[in-house]
C-alpha cells in the first residue's frame, strides 16, 4: 500500500489507478470494515488525527478530482464529499523520498511522465498535507 504525500497530478496512469484502489482500501481499514492492513504504517498519520474520516475522504476527493481531470471514470459514490478540511504535516524528507521512489517506478513504466517530472523544480504535496522541515517520516518503510 502506498498513500502518496505528493500531489496526485505527478502520478502516471497506473500509479493514479493504484492510488485510488489503495486509498479506498485504507478508508475501509480506517472505518474498521476490514480485517487486514490494520497496522499498515502508511495509515499511521491518518490514525493519529482526531478527524480520521475527514482526512481520508479529503485525500480521496483530491485523487478523484485528478482522475476527473484526466477523464477517468472513478466512482465518486465510494467517498464522501461531506468532509471538513483538515491539514496533516508531511516532512520535506518524506516528499523527497517519495519523488525519488516514483521516479524509479517511472523508469520502467512511463518514460514520458518521468521526463515531465524530472523537468519540474519543486513538486507540491497532496493538498491534505502541509510541508514541514524534517527527515523521512518514521513510519516509512525504506
Amino acid at each position: 500500500m502506498r498513500i502518496w504525500s505528493i500531489h496526485p497530478r505527478y502520478l502516471d496512469r497506473k500509479g493514479l489507478v493504484a492510488l485510488w484502489r489503495e486509498a479506498l482500501l485504507a478508508k475501509k481499514v480506517l472505518e474498521n470494515k476490514t480485517k487486514g492492513y490494520k497496522n499498515h504504517p502508511q495509515l499511521i498519520r491518518f490514525k493519529e488525527s482526531t478527524r480520521t474520516a475527514d482526512c481520508i475522504n479529503q485525500y480521496l476527493w483530491e485523487v478523484y478530482q485528478e482522475a476527473k481531470k484526466r477523464n477517468y471514470s472513478f466512482n465518486k459514490d465510494k467517498i464522501s464529499d461531506n468532509f471538513k478540511q483538515v491539514t496533516l504535516g508531511v516532512t520535506t524528507g518524506q516528499l523527497q523520498f517519495e519523488i525519488k521512489h516514483l521516479k524509479e517506478k517511472l523508469k520502467s513504466r512511463d518514460a514520458e511522465k518521468l521526463k515531465e517530472l524530472t523537468a519540474l523544480k519543486n513538486l507540491e504535496s497532496h493538498p491534505l498535507f502541509k510541508i514541514i522541515e524534517g527527515e523521512i517520516e518514521s513510519w516509512e518503510k525504506i
